[in-house]
Parts: C-alpha cells; sequence; structure tokens
C-alpha cells in the first residue's frame, strides 16, 4: 500500500525523536559510571571469595548504582538478613550448609533435571587438562523472555497484550537485578563450594557451576520471581505451558500448570544445584515478587493486593 509522502516523512522523524529520547534517557543510565569498578576482597570468615573452576573477579560489584525506571531506591526491597555464619553443628547456617552438600550426592533424577534445567549460565567455563574454553547459552532474563514469546503464541495474545507482556517483564527483572545486586554486595556472604570444601573435604563440587559473585540472595530466584508475578498479574494464576527455551543447548523440555509454578521450581533450582542456600533462595524469591508488584503498581497507577510467597522447601 503507498503511503503518502507527507505521513512517510512524519513518521520517520517522530521515530527519530523517540530514539534519539531513548539514547539520551540512556546516557544517563550510569552504566559507563560502574565500569571498572573492582570488588575487594576482605578474607573475613564468612565472606565471598573466588570459586573454582576459573576462580574469577567478582562480576558488576556497582550493578546497584545503575538507574531504575521505578525503583525508589536499590535498597528499597532490603531482604531480611542472612542467616549468620556459624560452622557449629546443629546451627542455622550449618543446616543448610549440610543441605546442600546432602543435595550434592544424593538428588534425585527430578531434582537434577530442574537444577540442569533453570541453570542458565550464560557462561560456562569448562576446563580439561591444559584446555579451557567457554560455552555460551541463554540469560536467565533472556530465558524469561522467551517464556513470555512462548505464552503470547499459546494464548494467542495480540500485538497490544504482548508488548505489555514483554515491557512490564523486561522492566520488572531490571528493577530485581538493582535491588538483588545491592544485596550480594552488602552481605558479601560465601558460596557453598568454599565453605563445603573447606569443612567437609576437599573435591565436592556444586551439580551446577557457581558464577562469580556473592551468593544471598539468589539472582534467578528473584528476576524469576519478579518477571512471574507481573506476568501472573496480566495473564491469569492458571496460565499452563511447556517451556523447551533451551532445548537446543541440551536442557530439556519442562511443563508448568503455571507461571508462579515455574518461578517457585526456579527458585529451589539454585539449592539442588548447590550454588546457593536456601534462605538464598527463598528471599530472593520474596524480594523478587515484592519488585514485580511495585513495578505493577507504578506502571498501572493502581495498587497491588501483596501476596504471600508459599513455601517452596517441600516442593
Amino acid at each position: 500500500m503507498d503511503i503518502p509522502q507527507d505521513v512517510y516523512d512524519r513518521s520517520v522523524a517522530y521515530g527519530e525523536l523517540v530514539a534519539k529520547h531513548v539514547l539520551d534517557y540512556a546516557e544517563k543510565d550510569n552504566y559507563k559510571y560502574t565500569r571498572g569498578y573492582r570488588h575487594v576482597l576482605t578474607y573475613s570468615e564468612g565472606d565471598w571469595e573466588p570459586t573454582p573452576p576459573m576462580y574469577a573477579e567478582a562480576c558488576e560489584p556497582r550493578w546497584s548504582a545503575i538507574r531504575a525506571f521505578t525503583l525508589d531506591s536499590c535498597t528499597q526491597f532490603t531482604p531480611a538478613p542472612p542467616a549468620p555464619y556459624d560452622l557449629k553443628p546443629g546451627s542455622e547456617f550449618r543446616k543448610m550448609v549440610d543441605q546442600v552438600y546432602d543435595y550434592g550426592k544424593n538428588a534425585t533424577p527430578e531434582q537434577k533435571a530442574i537444577a540442569y534445567f533453570w541453570d542458565d549460565n550464560a557462561t560456562v567455563s569448562n576446563i580439561k587438562g591444559h584446555l579451557s574454553y567457554l560455552s555460551k547459552k541463554m540469560t536467565p532474563p533472556g530465558h524469561w523472555q522467551a517464556i513470555v514469546s512462548t505464552i503470547a503464541w499459546d494464548q494467542k495474545l495480540d500485538m497490544r497484550q504482548s508488548l505489555q507482556a514483554y515491557t512490564f517483564s523486561s522492566i520488572a527483572m531490571h528493577e530485581a537485578f538493582i535491588a538483588c545486586w545491592e544485596e550480594k554486595y552488602r552481605s558479601n556472604r560465601v558460596r557453598p563450594v568454599t565453605v563445603i570444601n573447606r569443612l567437609l573435604g576437599e573435591g565436592w563440587e556444586p551439580y551446577l557451576q557457581t558464577p562469580p559473585f556473592p551468593e544471598y540472595v539468589s539472582g534467578h530466584s528473584s528476576i524469576s520471581a519478579s518477571a512471574g508475578t507481573v506476568l501472573t498479574h496480566l495473564l491469569g494464576g492458571n496460565v499452563a505451558f511447556t517451556d523447551s527455551t533451551e532445548y537446543e543447548f541440551g536442557h530439556g523440555v519442562r511443563s508448568f500448570k503455571s507461571i508462579e509454578d515455574a518461578y517457585m521450581e526456579t527458585s529451589m533450582s539454585r539449592v539442588y544445584g548447590g550454588i546457593h542456600y536456601l534462605d538464598g533462595a527463598l528471599e530472593g524469591t520474596k524480594q523478587g515478587e515484592e519488585v514485580g508488584q511495585w513495578v505493577l503498581s507504578k506502571l498501572t497507577g493502581k495498587p497491588i493486593e501483596k501476596d504471600v510467597t508459599k513455601q517452596i522447601a517441600g516442593k
């Protein structure tokens, strides 16, 4: 269909104005400011330190300074304090360490499948003798955007509904990353692989490769719950779907009765996989839900009733 020249010219001009506004906004997002920062290791008991196999430097220690879209501050949704570092038998922290260790030895095939399905480690280090190389796969937010695509096709969402689902969930994950990373580098908690190898003997490896940043709270738990909370509000509490996002990478296919079931499973996957303690997963989920509810209230202009986080420890 022919478009009148004046309509075409106005459309191009409008698009250029929008693009300029986006670029101007992004220029002030603090990304450049946060480049070059390095996390200073304290070497205190219970504090994070680099983990095998690459012992990489801590990733994005100043991400909490990134400009938010809706949050009042990066500390707005600070989780409850993590369990105190205490290796005495019977302490809350020691029980969680033993739990992770036990999953490492005795995880069921289903628990391993859950852990591997939600791995979403975008850069996996492979070391074989003197050979070292990286494997590239899906990221956690990329996985959730792919889930939005799957649901949009399944539910036959129109363009407006699809755009809203993509945009709201993306903003929610953006805010959850800021809130989560502020807590990670504030609490600076040691990863299970470090504690277990010192406490229970060298040579223990988690089922999943430990990412290079502090443990508390779980980033995947937080961003998944934020996206899931938004999508559940927009699309309903009983949206079933089958996720084959990382089938091509060998991670299988899983089906879920609801979006909430998916993000709850995501959270527990981090404990099964040996890279998070239980409170890191649970509090990460709670934080993500709170962020998601906040984002919904800001983007819709309506207060969103707070839900109570389900207890996922027994799932």
